[in-house]
């Protein structure tokens, strides 16, 4: 059996200055620019290094620079990098002008939203990562929300809300081979189960954007004026990326695909392509220093008995099928709020939910769904995840101005509540 410590309610701290200081700062001034979220960590930072006891000041820092420059953080950090790079060249060259145009052209005002959703879920799902998703689609949707005059945060929303579907259910997605290897089920098992949940969630999603929709017109209504070659950086990004190659990699063939087209086209110097790519990797610093403060400080959490105590004291009152899986949502939501990954988050509880899942009858590839589905649910609403900063960073906007706009993570999450309280469908393996 799986054991689990009680932990400590005092290793919440940080998290709960962090979230205090940004959060209510921000809704107590009205506007969500006037408390930089690097300050909101910065003191949470603090607090964690100072609150540890059992250490030095010295082995405290030491431990919170591990966390800051975990692998999987340094990983994020590099994709943050080369996203701002990509990002700005292929601006400079003109690669998202020609995109925005054509796309205006193509898909009628109307379905516009609705088919940007569309997008998002295909090529998350074929390439299994939300963060891929973002990253080639943010700047484009950007771009459209100043043609077609509308809110930034709005599009950039249902970039993110698509991702978050090819996150959860596709078959190479971190989030769903951390689910059913913690489980013990096939991916096959936990597909099935996890679409009767997503797909709904996706339609429902679906059709707010096509019915509720104002845009009546596109603004564009003379020739295009940018060639069509300036998107082949777009169209080399999205085909690398849905055949499998390696986000870093996809970057920077995208990055130096904007360039070389750029140079032969004569539409950007080397000047020009270098300063823009210079430009675009200073435009992410604000996002690097936070997720670096993010992963030290949910170490030392970590560190204190802040997981520990949670998954222990949400665990212990469980006395039915229907409250081992309302303990099973809640202990995955938690765990992805103290590390900001859902990845992780399944990680941290899969033990203790298998545990609870055998004493229940629960069937593994149920609690696998339900493991996936409430960290993608989770993800979503995280102004500090990696999911939400990337976006706001390539739009440059505020990350909890784009969790208003949120339909698909919190749909999704409420069929799964849904689906927890009717219990069905049930499975006996």
């Amino acid at each position: 059996m799986h054991t689990q410590t009680k932990g400590s309610a005092v290793a919440l701290l940080p998290l709960v200055v962090f979230l205090g200081i940004y959060l209510v700062g921000s809704l107590l001034t009205g506007d969500f620019y006037k408390i930089p979220i690097t300050v909101a960590g910065m003191a949470a930072s603090i607090v964690a290094i100072a609150m540890s006891r059992r250490q030095t000041l010295t082995e405290n820092v030491a431990s919170y620079t591990s966390g800051a420059t975990d692998h999987n953080i340094m990983l994020m950090i590099w994709i943050f990098i080369l996203a701002g790079a990509f990002a700005a060249s292929t601006k400079q060259m003109g690669a998202v002008d020609a995109t925005v145009e054509l796309t205006l052209r193509l898909v009628p005002a109307r379905f516009l939203p609705a088919g940007i959703f569309l997008a998002a879920c295909f090529t998350s799902l074929s390439i299994g990562t939300s963060v891929g998703t973002i990253v080639a689609l943010t700047p484009i949707a950007s771009a459209l929300s100043e043609q077609i005059e509308c809110p930034t945060a709005w599009l950039v929303a249902i970039v993110v809300g698509g991702a978050l579907f090819g996150d959860n259910l596709s078959f190479i997605s971190d989030t769903t081979i951390a689910a059913t290897r913690t489980q013990g089920c096939s991916m096959r098992d936990k597909f099935r189960t996890n679409i009767l949940i997503a797909l709904p969630a996706a339609v429902v999603t679906l059709l707010i954007y096509i019915f509720t929709s104002e845009l009546s017109a596109s603004p564009i209504e003379n020739q295009i004026s940018s060639e069509w070659y300036t998107m082949l950086p777009y169209l080399l990004v999205l085909v690398t990326a849905i055949a499998g190659v390696n986000v870093l990699k996809v970057l920077v063939l995208g990055i130096i695909s904007s360039g070389v087209i750029g140079l032969l086209a004569g539409s950007v110097s080397l000047v020009d392509w270098i300063t823009a790519m210079g430009e675009g990797i200073a435009g992410m610093g604000e996002l690097i220093i936070i997720t670096m403060m993010a992963g030290g400080i949910l170490e030392m959490i970590r560190l204190q008995g802040g997981i520990d105590f949670l998954i222990h004291h949400i665990s212990r009152h469980v006395n039915s099928r229907r409250g081992a899986e309302t303990a099973i949502a809640s202990l995955v939501v938690i765990a992805d709020v103290c590390t900001a990954n859902n990845t992780v988050a399944i990680i941290s509880v899969g033990g203790i939910v298998r545990d609870i899942a055998q004493r229940f009858g629960i069937s593994p590839r149920r609690t696998a769904s339900l493991l996936d589905t409430f960290s993608c649910f989770a993800q979503g609403f995280l102004p500090y995840g990696a999911q939400l900063l990337m976006a706001a960073g390539l739009a440059s906007i505020s990350p909890v101005e784009i969790i208003p706009h949120l339909y698909y993570p919190f749909i999704l999450g409420a069929f799964a509540v849904v689906v927890i309280l009717i219990q069905r469908p049930r499975y006996n393996k």
